[in-house]
Parts: structure tokens; sequence; C-alpha cells
């Protein structure tokens, strides 16, 4: 970071020693060695929050990216339904299929087979009765 040497941080202290005198400078020199520490541990938590904050950026730079996708998918799905014409009778059975699939009504219950959808299109039935 500040491309400083043994030797420079050497004749730094050699300084502070001879400035402040031997019975302070251990005092002087646990001072800063706990101020840098703080300072590192400042510096790491603030690392950390940004990393986490440009990944979050990200997970919502990608859900955009994917929701405009599906925007489109569904402007070409109208496009298509507008250029392919679908009689009533197909819309229809299209309709009983898609509600025959659909296990959870709108409110989001699940719901019992219907008794029309539960019953054998082909070949005769026997009703048990009791």
């Amino acid at each position: 970071m500040f491309d400083i040497g043994f030797w420079e941080i050497a004749v730094i202290a050699v300084v502070a020693l001879l400035v402040v005198g031997p019975e302070e400078f251990p005092s002087l020199v646990r001072t800063i060695g706990s101020w840098l520490g703080k300072i590192r541990g400042f510096m790491n938590d603030a690392k950390s929050e940004l990393e986490k904050e440009a990944g979050k950026a990200e997970e919502l730079k990608r859900l955009i990216e994917q929701e405009a996708r599906i925007a489109e998918l569904h402007k070409i799905a109208e496009q298509a339904n507008v250029r392919i014409p679908i009689d009533g009778e197909t819309r229809k059975k299209l309709d009983e299929i898609s509600a025959a699939q659909s296990p959870e009504k709108q409110d989001g219950q699940l719901t019992e087979p219907s008794p029309t959808a539960a019953k054998p299109t082909h070949g005769a039935s026997k009703e048990v009765s009791s």
C-alpha cells in the first residue's frame, strides 16, 4: 500500500526512540500497533460489506435481465396468439385440458378432482353400491 521497506521502518523506529525516550517507546509502539489493528479491522469490514453489496447488485442485475427475457417471451406469445386464430371448439378443449392439468385453484388451495374428469371416457364403468 505505502511501499515502505524494512530499512525505512527501522529508521523511523530509531528516530522515535530518540525523540520519545526508552521509557515511553514500548507504550508508543503498543498504541501504534493497536491503532493499525483497528484500522486494518475497519478496512476488512468495509471491504466485506462492499463485496456483499456488489454481490447483491449482480443478483439484481441478473434478475432484471431475466425479467426482460420473460417480458419479451410474453410479447412474442401474445403476437403468436393474435396471428393464429383458434376456433371456439378448439379453444374449449384447450381450456378443459388446462383446467384438468392445474391442481391448484386461483387462491393457491389444492382442489379435489372433479367428478367429470375422473370418469372414464371409453368403455363401461361399474358402480359399486353398499
